[in-house]
C-alpha cells in the first residue's frame, strides 16, 4: 500500500509512528523499540508536530540505517525508502520480541520509546513469545463490518482534523496496525466494529447502583454492549449520575465538584478498559456504586511477580493497541503515570486514596466520604441523592481568569518550556486541570504555544 506522507504527518505520532527531523544515529532505540512492541515506522523529514520539512535518502544513509538493524541482537530487518519528501524506515514486529540494542532494551509505550527496567526487561522475556488478545486477527471479519461514524467520532476526540471515506479507510487501519496480514485484529473490532458482540460476546461493562454496601438491592443497571470509547463515556455518565456533586463559584465560573474527583473515575475506567484480559470469555468490566464505596473491577489480575505495591512505579501492557487508541484520545497519559495521578488528585481533593485487590480481577476501590453517604428514598422506592448547595471559593488573584489560570499564567512566564506534569506538580492540580486552563487561555488568547510536543515552548501574548 502507497503511503500517504500528509495524511501520517496530520494523524500524528503514536504506538507504531515516530517523527524525526532529520536523521540520526539515535533511531537504533527507536527501531528495537518498535521490534519490540508491535512494529511501526520512523519517518525522517517531519517535526514534532507534523510539519513536513523533508530529509534526502543516501546510500550511505540507507547502509548505516541497515546496519543499526543488523547490530541490533538478535538483529533487526527494516526497510529503507524515500517516499515523496521524507524517509520511511519501516520496522516489522520482532518474532522474539526481546530485542536490545547497545546493549539496552527498549520498548514502545504510546508515543514515546522507553528504555526498560531490569524487571520490566524479564516480563519482556517471559511474553516473548505471547501475542496479546487485541493484536490477533479475526479471520471472519471484513472492513464492512466497521462503523464510519465511530471511527469518525475517533478521530474527533484525537483532535486531529482530517476525512475518512472508505478509500481512505484502509490507509488509517494501516497506519494504526489495526490489520495484519489483510486480516482486522480484534482491538480494531473492537474500537469500531458496528456491532462488536458479533464478533466477541463478552466485550462488554456492566454498569450497577446498590442500595446499602452489599450487592443485593440493585437500584440501577445498565448492560453496554458496544465499542470501547462509548462504554467508557458511558461508564463516566453513569458515574456521574449516582454520586453528589456540589458548585464552586471560580471568578465567573461555575464549576461541578463531584464527592470522588471525576478525573480519578475516568483513569480507573480507563486503567479497566486498557489492562482488560479479553481472552477471559463470561466476564466483563464491572463499575459499581454503594453507599461506601465506588468499585471499578477488570478481569485479569497482575501479572506474576507484579504486585500492588508496585503500581506507579512500574507499568505493563495488556493490550499495546488498545493502548494507544486511548492515549492518541488523551484519554490516557504516559506509561505507569495514571495510578500516581489517580493519587494525587485524590490527595488533593482530600479524599482518601484509592485500595486495590488482585486475583482473577483487578479491582480500584475508592472510599466515599462519610458526609456523602445519606441516600433517600422516594414515593417509588427508588433512590435518590441530593445535590450539595453551592460553595464560593474565596477572593481570587485575577476575576477575569480565575486563580489558577492566573497561577498558570505566571508559571509559564517564569518557565516557558514546563511540562503539563511538571505545571500539575507546582499548581497542585490534576493533569486534566492543566488540560483545561491551557486550553481556555489559548482561547482567550493569552497565551500560544511555539514548536512541537517535545521541544516547544508556551508564549505569553501581549
Amino acid at each position: 500500500m502507497k503511503l500517504d506522507i500528509a495524511f501520517l504527518a496530520k494523524e500524528g505520532e503514536g504506538l507504531t509512528l515516530e517523527f524525526k527531523e532529520k536523521y540520526s544515529s539515535k533511531i537504533a532505540q527507536d527501531i528495537c523499540a518498535f521490534a519490540n512492541s508491535t512494529g511501526g515506522q520512523i519517518l525522517l523529514g517531519i517535526s514534532d508536530n507534523g510539519t513536513i520539512l523533508g530529509e534526502k535518502l543516501t546510500g550511505a544513509m540507507k547502509a548505516e540505517i541497515f546496519s543499526l538493524g543488523r547490530n541490533c541482537d538478535p538483529p533487526i530487518e527494516v526497510k529503507v525508502e524515500q517516499v515523496e519528501q521524507v524517509v520511511v524506515v519501516s520496522v516489522s514486529a520482532g518474532d522474539e520480541k526481546s530485542h536490545a540494542c547497545g546493549g539496552a532494551y527498549y520498548k514502545r509505550f504510546d508515543a514515546v520509546t522507553q528504555k526498560l527496567t531490569r524487571g520490566e526487561v524479564r516480563g519482556l522475556f517471559e511474553k516473548s513469545v505471547a501475542v496479546h488478545f487485541d493484536e490477533k486477527i479475526h479471520p471472519r471479519a471484513t472492513i464492512d463490518d466497521l462503523s464510519l461514524d465511530k471511527i469518525r467520532a475517533f478521530i474527533y476526540e484525537t483532535g486531529k482534523r482530517y476525512s475518512v471515506t472508505k478509500a481512505t479507510l484502509p490507509q488509517l487501519l494501516n497506519s494504526l496496525r489495526l490489520v495484519d496480514r489483510g486480516h482486522l485484529t480484534n482491538a480494531c473490532l473492537m474500537m469500531f466494529a458496528k456491532d462488536p458482540g458479533k464478533f466477541m460476546l463478552h466485550c462488554q461493562t456492566h454498569l450497577a447502583a446498590f442500595k446499602g454496601t452489599e450487592r443485593v438491592n440493585i437500584y440501577d443497571k445498565k448492560y453496554v454492549r458496544d465499542d470501547l470509547l462509548t462504554q467508557f463515556n458511558e461508564a463516566v455518565a453513569f458515574c456521574e449520575k449516582h454520586l453528589n456533586e456540589r458548585a464552586e463559584i471560580r471568578g465567573v465560573n461555575r464549576f461541578d465538584i463531584y464527592e470522588i474527583p471525576m478525573e480519578a473515575i475516568r483513569e480507573a475506567i480507563v486503567n479497566a478498559i486498557v489492562h482488560r484480559d479479553y481472552s477471559m470469555g463470561g466476564t466483563n468490566i464491572m463499575v459499581e456504586v454503594h453507599a461506601d464505596r465506588v468499585e471499578i473491577s477488570n478481569p485479569g489480575g497482575l501479572p506474576a511477580g507484579f504486585s500492588t505495591a508496585m503500581l506507579g512505579k512500574r507499568s505493563f501492557r495488556r493490550n499495546e493497541l488498545i493502548a494507544d487508541l486511548f492515549h492518541r484520545m488523551d484519554k490516557s497519559e504516559r506509561m505507569g503515570s495514571g495510578i500516581e495521578r489517580m493519587r494525587r488528585t485524590l490527595k488533593f481533593a482530600g479524599v482518601k486514596l484509592p485500595r486495590f485487590k488482585s486475583d482473577l480481577f483487578f479491582t480500584i476501590i475508592f472510599e466515599r466520604p462519610e458526609e456523602y453517604r445519606t441516600v433517600k428514598e422516594n414515593l417509588k422506592g427508588s433512590v435518590t441523592t441530593p445535590k450539595l448547595p453551592q460553595k464560593t471559593t474565596p477572593k481570587i488573584t485575577d476575576q477575569l481568569i480565575g486563580e489558577t489560570a492566573a497561577k498558570l499564567l505566571n508559571l509559564l512566564e517564569t518557565d516557558p518550556t514546563l511540562t503539563r506534569s511538571e505545571m500539575a506538580l507546582s499548581l497542585r492540580v490534576t493533569l486534566d486541570g492543566v488540560k483545561y486552563h491551557l486550553k481556555n487561555l489559548q482561547k482567550m488568547q493569552l497565551i500560544k504555544r511555539v514548536g512541537g510536543r517535545k521541544q516547544g515552548r508556551w508564549e505569553r501574548i501581549k
